[in-house]
């Protein structure tokens, strides 16, 4: 991940002074689905392969991808398509497939302790540095398998699913983390890749709810320190149901 220098001038209180800052590159990257110009998207530029693999699967367009090939900031994705589906862009500037999000088949559970590891995994040394990139983390078999940071939340999903795709790992068994909010087309993401409990630092929509509800995912929110919240399908959280069992009683 590229990352300049840049002055500026900071002020506050006390007054102003010049400081110079780290700051992240953006770039755009095309992508190419079977020879056909997919979708442009801002992106940081790296993990690419990773990005292009990722979006086709979380977009619902591939089950999974046959090769990924790199250009300069042009991916070429070689995968069999599931349907023709028209994307269209969301306001908040990720692209998304015009089709219901697949429903998520997984018996996996996981522990209070887990969530929490999963959320202090999040932050990484750029988003300390820069204080400008979202950050993904993905955890199977409640391990720690990878962590990717871009301009763009969608582009930080993609890029872990894209790590899993091209490694052949269950994401039946996955936990996926994420620093940014959880409206329904990045709900969505996690249900076309089968990926089963999403945990977030940020917050959801109503519509990222009831997708997470209909897709059969277990959403976490506002997970930061001690403190989180499951919105859909706490059986995954055993021992949550039974502490809550305790206090209603």
């Amino acid at each position: 991940m590229e990352i300049v220098c840049r002055a500026g001038i900071q002020v506050t209180g006390d007054g102003a002074r010049e400081v110079h800052d780290d700051i992240i590159v953006e770039d755009r990257v095309r992508l190419f689905l079977n020879g056909e110009l997919l979708t442009t998207l801002v992106a940081s530029r790296d993990r690419l392969d990773e990005l292009g693999a990722g979006f086709v699967i979380s977009e619902g367009l591939v089950d999974e991808v046959d090769s990924v090939n790199v250009s300069g900031n042009d991916v070429h994705i070689t995968a069999p398509a599931r349907r023709d589906v028209e994307l269209a862009t969301e306001s908040s500037g990720g692209s998304c497939a015009l089709c219901e999000p697949r429903s998520v088949e997984s018996s996996i559970t996981t522990t209070v302790e887990t969530i929490r590891a999963v959320t202090a995994s999040i932050e990484s040394e750029v988003w300390r540095k820069t204080g400008a990139v979202h950050c993904s983390v993905l955890f199977c078999n409640g391990e720690f398998v990878t962590r990717a940071c871009d301009v763009g939340r969608h582009n930080t999903v993609d890029k872990v699913v894209g790590h899993a795709a091209l490694r052949g790992l269950d994401r039946s068994t996955c936990i996926l983390g994420c620093t940014g909010r959880q409206p329904a087309g990045m709900v969505a993401k996690a249900a076309n890749a089968g990926i089963p409990i999403v945990v977030s630092r940020a917050a959801s929509t109503d519509r990222g709810i009831l997708t997470a509800k209909e897709a059969g995912l277990t959403l976490v929110c506002f997970s930061r320190g001690e403190r989180f919240t499951i919105y859909t399908h706490p059986e995954r959280v055993p021992e949550v149901l039974e502490e809550l069992g305790k206090t209603q009683k």
